[in-house]
């Protein structure tokens, strides 16, 4: 008996005393992850994650929940109630409401688990289990080599992008490629006992390089760099992506056809790149935790206009092609011959210069002919390539207009989230924002460590700049939108109005 009391004694001043080492002040920490990878996949090459930071400030609560999927809703496995059930579990359990949380999608293309919804809840409540005092540490850091703009600027005025579903134009009609942004926006969250409880690194592109087995399963390089980071710090510490303004940025070579596709080398490379502004991070001045959730109406475009002129132009590409002598084995073998040697391609040299010697043209004619032939056949084939960039943007285009008609109003409503943590500023917004959108949020702002996340608390496709709306047709970006050009302004508003008042 004498022993139980003592035993109880002991209990109640350890607990006196963590209590007593917590301020009502303090900010409180705790994060957690879990696997969402398909429970049917027989190859995963890396699995896919949930991870949940709960960041907690007297009565702010801040929830921020990266996944590997490719979106929250919309498209994809994840369901479009997912968010709604999420946040209505969670705030039933833990009492968070639910506008206090985040959800970003890594916008890998893996396939989630089916009881992803079950496994998130589960993981925000053990994130919550863990809360304990923390500091704040905000930095960047800076990673070139892994990534490239997906948009390049034709010579016509146009612009075309890279993706698996386009061939590409010739060299000779590109103009230049679009920018990247190399900066890496990073959260470090310090336990007061001592270590790194969680890192934040935010960047911009897609990763979707993919697997060198086709059936295989990934979280893609911003899995492989939350790997290396975690692996590289203190045991136990969660590193969440948050995807930026990756619309239009691709891996580096996405179109190499020499090489496997291979994810963890550019995720090592992140990954390292990320730590090394980790351990440059700089102690926050204050430790202020600010959550603002806010509903902005966007409107829808109207895109019947530019089908009609995009159906035309279809028409006139068909009736441009042109008969051709050759057959695609005759032109191949042609152009063989006339790249390996231009100058003498049907025989040795020896016999050019003996034909001209004696004042014969037999074969210099027969090689003009079959120029001017391979010529017409690969015109044909640049039609035909065109043809299908056109096919594959009409096809999205139709696909949009009857979202926007079937909606049965002008205007989509999205969240619109201004976060401050420390002295770390982040803006989020559903969409896949470019680059472009995300260089001039950080440009404008009043706040030195400003960042962007996209794909954030919903999905609504693509939101390219209004520049690049007017290429309507010519790019996977400016097909796959719903919005109406006035979207950018209207948004960048509500960014300055949010910003100003954190």
């Amino acid at each position: 008996m004498r022993h139980i009391l003592l035993l109880l004694i002991t209990l109640a001043t350890c607990l006196s005393t963590s209590h007593s080492q917590v301020d009502a002040d303090d900010l409180l920490a705790g994060a957690a992850k879990i696997d969402i990878t398909h429970p049917d996949k027989k190859i995963v090459e890396i699995p896919l994650l949930s991870r949940a930071l709960v960041l907690q400030q007297q009565d702010t609560t801040l929830v921020i929940v990266t996944m590997d999927v490719v979106s929250i809703g919309e498209i994809g496995s994840i369901p479009d109630d997912f968010q709604e059930n999420v946040r209505g579990r969670i705030e039933k359990s833990l009492g968070i409401p639910g506008k206090q949380i985040m959800f970003n999608a890594s916008h890998c293309h893996g396939n989630p688990s089916p009881k992803s919804e079950d496994l998130t809840v589960q993981v925000i409540e053990q994130a919550h289990a863990k809360l304990e005092p923390v500091t704040l540490r905000s930095g960047r850091g800076y990673e070139d080599r892994v990534q490239e703009n997906r948009r390049m600027k034709l010579k016509d005025g146009g612009e075309i992008d890279v993706r698996h579903a386009y061939s590409l134009p010739p060299n000779k009609e590109i103009l230049a490629t679009g920018p990247i942004d190399p900066e890496i926006g990073i959260l470090r969250v310090d336990k007061k006992s001592g270590g790194t409880l969680a890192v934040l690194f935010n960047f911009a592109c897609h990763p979707i390089q993919g697997t060198p087995v086709s059936s295989g399963d990934t979280s893609d390089m911003t899995g492989y760099a939350a790997a290396v980071i975690e692996d590289n710090l203190a045991p136990g510490t969660i590193a969440l992506f948050v995807q930026g303004c990756g619309g239009d940025i691709n891996p580096i070579a996405y179109k190499d056809v020499d090489h496997p596709r291979n994810a963890e080398t550019l995720g090592n490379m992140l990954g390292l790149s990320t730590l090394k502004g980790i351990r440059k991070a700089k102690p926050n001045e204050d430790q202020r935790l600010i959550v603002i959730n806010e509903s902005l109406s966007l409107p829808r475009s109207n895109l019947a206009p530019r089908i009609a002129e995009l159906e035309q132009y279809r028409e006139s590409l068909v009736n441009s092609f042109g008969g051709t002598t050759l057959n695609l084995r005759q032109f191949i073998h042609l152009t063989n011959k006339h790249n390996l040697s231009p100058d003498a391609p049907s025989y040795h040299i020896s016999r050019y210069l003996h034909d001209k010697a004696l004042g014969h043209r037999n074969l210099t004619i027969m090689d003009a002919n079959n120029k001017a032939a391979m010529n017409s056949y690969l015109q044909n084939i640049y039609r035909m390539e065109e043809l299908t960039r056109v096919n594959a943007n009409l096809r999205l285009l139709k696909m949009h207009q009857q979202q926007n008609v079937d909606a049965g109003k002008r205007t989509i409503d999205v969240e619109v989230m201004a976060l401050r943590l420390g002295n770390f500023v982040m803006i989020t917004f559903p969409g896949e924002l470019t680059v472009p959108i995300g260089l001039g949020i950080k440009e404008r702002s009043p706040h030195p460590n400003t960042f962007v996340a996209g794909y954030t608390n919903g999905y609504i496709y693509y939101c390219p700049t209004v520049e690049q709306l007017k290429n309507v047709g010519g790019a996977q970006e400016d097909s796959d939108c719903i919005l109406d050009p006035q979207w950018q302004e209207i948004f960048e508003k509500k960014v300055s109005e949010l910003l100003k008042r954190l």
